[in-house]
C-alpha cells in the first residue's frame, strides 16, 4: 500500500481535458509524477501546454477504447477519459459509449496489472431526470435508456457496474465519484455547456440562448474545488463502498444563470429562450454529506466568486478566437 504524502507515478486518461487538466497540475504540484493520456478528440494540448517540459509529466496521445499499453510502473489511475457536454458527446453517441465501457474496463485491467488504485469519474447524469430532489448515492436514477443522452448516461452507469465487479471480485481498489455540473477556466467555447456557451455568447454580442422556460436547475462547482475532491477519494481510507457525489449543492435556475452572466457583461447581448431539449433534467442538486463524512470535503468557492473568474478567463484566454455564429449554436446540460 502507498502512503499518504509518498510520490506515486498517476495516470491521468482524459487529461488533456477540462477538469484533467487541472488535475495534472495539482498532481505535479503535489510531486508526483504524471502520465497524461488522451485522445485529443475534446481535449487539447493547450490545456496542458504549460506542463509540457516539466521532467515529471508525460503526454501519451491515445484513444482509451482501442488498445494501448503502458510500460511504467503505476500507483493510481484517474479516469476522466469522455466529453462530457451533450454537443459532444452526442457528435459520436457509438464512441462515447465504447469510450465508457471498453475505456473504462481497458483502464480497470490496467489498474489490476499493475496494482494501481482507480478512480472512475461518473457523473450526476446517471440520475438522469430525477424524481427526488435532492439526489443522493442511494437514488437508481430515472433514465431514457434509448434517448439521445443515453450514450453518456448509460455509458456512465456500466461503467460504475464494472468499476464494483471488478472491487467485488477482489481484482482492483476502485472508487467512484459522480461529478455535478462542474465550471471554470479551460473549458472548451465551444462545448455547448451552460456556463460557457453563454459567457462566450455574451462576449460575441450574440444572443444568449436559454432552452424551455428556464427554470429547470443546476448546481455548478468550480474546477478547483472538483479536483480536491477526486483526490481527497482517491486517497481516503478504506475504499468507499459507493459512489460519492461532488458537486456545489448551490442551486440555481438557467434563467438566473442567464441574468448572472448578463449582469457581469451589460450591454453586450440578450437572453432568448428557445424549444426545451429532450430528456434535459428538471432539477439538479447534489446531496454532498456522504463527501462531507467520508473526505471531509466541501466546496469553498461559490458562484459569486467563481463566475467572475471564469468570465474573466473566457475574456482574456479563449472568446476572442471564438467563431460567434459556431457558439451561438451549442446547446448546454
Amino acid at each position: 500500500m502507498i502512503e499518504r504524502g509518498m510520490r506515486q507515478t498517476i495516470l491521468v486518461a482524459g487529461g488533456a481535458g477540462f477538469v484533467g487538466s487541472h488535475l495534472c497540475e495539482k498532481l505535479l504540484l503535489e510531486g508526483h509524477r504524471v502520465l497524461c493520456l488522451d485522445s485529443l478528440l475534446t481535449g487539447t494540448m493547450a490545456n496542458v501546454a504549460p506542463l509540457v517540459g516539466h521532467p515529471d509529466f508525460q503526454f501519451i496521445r491515445q484513444d482509451v477504447s482501442k488498445p494501448f499499453h503502458v510500460a511504467e510502473e503505476i500507483t493510481r489511475v484517474y479516469n476522466l477519459a469522455c466529453a462530457a457536454s451533450p454537443p459532444l458527446y452526442q457528435a459520436d453517441p457509438v464512441h462515447t459509449m465504447m469510450t465508457n465501457v471498453v475505456g473504462t474496463e481497458a483502464l480497470l485491467r490496467l489498474a489490476a496489472m499493475k496494482g494501481a488504485r482507480l478512480l472512475q469519474a461518473s457523473t450526476s447524469e446517471v440520475y438522469g431526470d430525477p424524481e427526488c430532489h435532492p439526489q443522493d448515492e442511494a437514488y437508481f436514477g430515472h433514465v431514457n435508456c434509448t434517448g439521445v443522452r443515453a450514450c453518456y448516461d448509460e455509458g456512465k452507469r456500466a461503467a460504475e457496474t464494472l468499476c464494483f465487479d471488478y472491487r467485488r471480485a477482489g481484482r482492483a481498489d476502485v472508487r467512484v465519484a459522480r461529478i455535478f455540473n462542474t465550471y471554470g477556466p479551460r473549458m472548451r467555447p465551444d462545448d455547448g455547456r451552460i456556463v460557457s456557451n453563454m459567457i462566450v455568447q455574451a462576449l460575441a454580442g450574440a444572443e444568449m440562448t436559454v432552452y424551455g422556460d428556464g427554470t429547470q436547475t443546476r448546481s455548478f462547482c468550480f474546477v478547483s474545488d472538483l479536483v480536491e475532491g477526486l483526490v481527497a477519494l482517491m486517497e481516503v481510507e478504506p475504499a468507499p463502498e459507493t459512489p460519492v457525489n461532488l458537486g456545489n449543492p448551490e442551486e440555481f435556475t438557467i434563467n438566473e444563470i442567464a441574468r448572472i452572466i448578463h449582469a457581469a457583461l451589460p450591454g453586450r447581448s440578450r437572453i432568448v429562450h428557445l424549444d426545451g431539449l429532450e430528456d434535459d433534467p428538471r432539477r439538479r442538486r447534489p446531496d454532498i454529506a456522504r463527501a462531507r463524512e467520508l473526505l471531509g470535503w466541501v466546496p469553498r468557492v461559490m458562484l459569486a466568486e467563481g463566475m467572475p473568474r471564469t468570465i474573466r478567463w473566457f475574456a482574456e484566454e479563449a472568446a476572442p478566437g471564438a467563431a460567434p455564429d459556431r457558439l451561438a449554436a451549442g446547446r448546454g446540460a
